[in-house]
């Protein structure tokens, strides 16, 4: 089976512009994505609208695709990807991963239990999730909780606490029941990923903010892998700096 990873990468962040080429330890962030994902896929490209992400790219010796400035999300923006790496390479990949840019410290698991989904002839989209463990992040809008059946495929993913755990104290929720938040990263058959771009924006998307909901309402199967393991994204300098601080540390 061959695969494609996508790190999309914009230049213009509110909480963090640049953070794409931010410097870790001698390194842009986007190189040190770039490597982990190489790690475990040959075929890797960044997917960029800036030209300084894409010089930097370049300099590392990685791959790079400028793509247009006016996506409204990653996905978008690894089908225009997708299509230019096709036509550039002759390469045809049967996945697309769609890797966030600002993990520098991707665990590689995250990248084999993804791709080990698809051995399964019927997974259409797979994406991972993470036991939560505390109050504060069954809380947390910014984790957004997803809800899986018995086949290991999510049924739904919401910013809110679900589901509700009716005659119990909140705050004990999570002892109680196996919640899960949702772990950024995900995988594609390559058809799908094109046909779920040409999806008009849903109303459960719209109301929580959360893209993948739009393919579950038009009935596309999510499947999902359990992780153990949580890399830290940099959302904001703040994020970058107590990420530093524990290397420092260890």
């Amino acid at each position: 089976m061959n695969f494609l990873g996508i790190i999309p990468a914009r230049y213009a962040s509110t909480r963090f512009p640049g953070k794409p080429l931010v410097d870790i330890k001698g390194k842009p962030m986007i190189q040190r994505v770039y490597e982990s994902v190489a790690k475990v896929l040959d075929n890797v490209v960044v997917a960029t609208d800036d030209d300084r992400i894409f010089t930097a790219v370049e300099k590392f010796g990685g791959q790079a695709i400028m793509t247009s400035d006016q996506h409204k999300s990653g996905t978008d923006r690894c089908v225009e990807a997708l299509v230019e790496y096709v036509d550039k390479f002759s390469y045809h990949p049967d996945v697309v991963l769609n890797i966030q840019g600002d993990e520098p410290f991707l665990n590689i698991e995250h990248l084999q239990k993804l791709c080990a989904c698809f051995t399964d002839s019927s997974c259409q989209i797979a994406t991972l999730v993470k036991k939560i463990n505390s109050f504060d992040e069954l809380t947390n809008p910014n984790y957004p909780k997803v809800v899986l059946n018995n086949r290991k495929e999510a049924i739904f993913f919401s910013r809110s606490a679900i589901p509700y755990y009716r005659g119990e104290d909140p705050q004990s929720w999570h002892e109680k029941y196996t919640y899960y938040k949702h772990i950024g990263i995900y995988g594609y058959r390559t058809y799908v990923l094109k046909e779920i771009s040409n999806l008009p924006q849903s109303s459960l998307e719209l109301a929580e903010s959360l893209e993948q909901l739009r393919w579950l309402e038009n009935g596309y199967s999510i499947k999902v892998d359990i992780t153990n393991i949580e890399t830290p994204s940099v959302d904001t300098p703040e994020d970058l700096e107590r990420i530093l601080a524990n290397l420092d540390r260890q």
